[in-house]
């Protein structure tokens, strides 16, 4: 004797767990998934606050407080809150401005270029050619100048470079010399290579270090040269590593104080150089702020373009 169905449970249909008494699943359709509730742990509050705080205090804040310096007035000497957009008319038609900007953008980009050159084969050596002992101690070895105060370094060149330097008295035996490098664009540049060299090296070589080896050693059994290797294997698979090196040591040098002053004698100007002349001139600390949001606006519009040609896809 079979027991009765249960009304409304046809054959092959099989009630659903969310279902109401009475209502019915076809067989084979899954029920649809829950939506899972979004919820904001304390952990992620916890450590995601302070980077939050830090962007808040230390970038944005100041941001809007140079933004509203650049509209105030100089009068007698002493700062007034105003809304004047004379600063920006004064400082950005003057001749002098776009000069020291070409100056410090040529500069800078001249660094990027020759400071990434100089640091690709340390890197390349460091990285394919070194046992793991071996890149330690070269690692330990690049990190170490930066024990020591930039300025101190700076002067120190000072000693190699000047027409009675060490350097020119090294060259008088051989009939040459005395040669120009202090106060000069060369002496700014090896200001450069001092601040940002060990640092372009070390970027260049934790890019490199992920480089896929197999890719290399395609190359050489399809009898690729290892010149031509390195150009079109190696370095697109680094790119985005030898491309954030360059960007940081334009960051570094389109900023920098040091070098353009005691190592390139700080005439013409640069626009860090600009910043203090027009702060000693009668205290335009509000035409400084313009000087100063131009190079923000210049490093922000570099970098975008640095991180986006770094993160294209290949073939487009």
């Amino acid at each position: 004797m079979t027991a009765p169905s249960r009304p409304g449970l046809a054959a092959g249909r099989v009630p659903a767990r969310s279902e109401t008494p009475g209502q019915v699943r076809p067989a084979g359709v899954q029920p649809a998934p829950e939506r899972e509730r979004k919820t904001v742990s304390v952990y992620g509050l916890t450590f995601s606050l302070p980077m939050l705080l830090w962007q808040l205090i230390f970038f944005l804040a100041p941001l809007l407080f140079l933004i509203a310096l650049s509209f105030w007035t100089v009068r007698n000497f002493r700062m007034e809150p105003d809304f004047n957009p004379d600063n920006w008319s004064r400082m950005l038609g003057r001749s002098v401005f776009w000069e020291a900007y070409l100056r410090t953008l040529l500069l800078s980009a001249s660094a990027a270029i020759v400071t990434s050159a100089l640091a690709f084969p340390a890197s390349y050596a460091i990285a394919f050619k070194l046992s793991d002992t071996a890149r330690r101690w070269a690692i330990f070895l690049m990190v170490i100048p930066f024990f020591t105060s930039y300025l101190v370094r700076v002067y120190s060149w000072q000693i190699f470079l000047s027409d009675n330097g060490i350097i020119n008295a090294a060259l008088a035996p051989l009939g040459l010399g005395p040669f120009p490098m202090l106060n000069s664009d060369f002496g700014t540049m090896v200001g450069y290579l001092t601040l940002c060299l060990p640092l372009v090296i070390l970027l260049q070589l934790f890019s490199l270090i992920f480089v896929d080896r197999n890719l290399v050693e395609a190359a050489h059994n399809l009898r690729c040269g290892r010149l031509r290797t390195v150009f079109e294997v190696v370095v697109p698979a680094a790119r985005v590593g030898l491309t954030i090196a360059a960007l940081f040591c334009f960051i570094l040098t389109f900023g920098d104080f040091v070098s353009p002053l005691y190592l390139g004698g700080g005439d013409p100007p640069t626009l860090s150089i600009l910043i203090t002349d027009t702060t000693k001139s009668g205290q335009q600390w509000p035409r400084a702020a313009v000087v100063a949001l131009v190079m923000i606006a210049t490093l922000l519009v570099i970098a975008f373009a640095a991180v986006r040609f770094a993160y294209r896809e290949r073939g487009r």
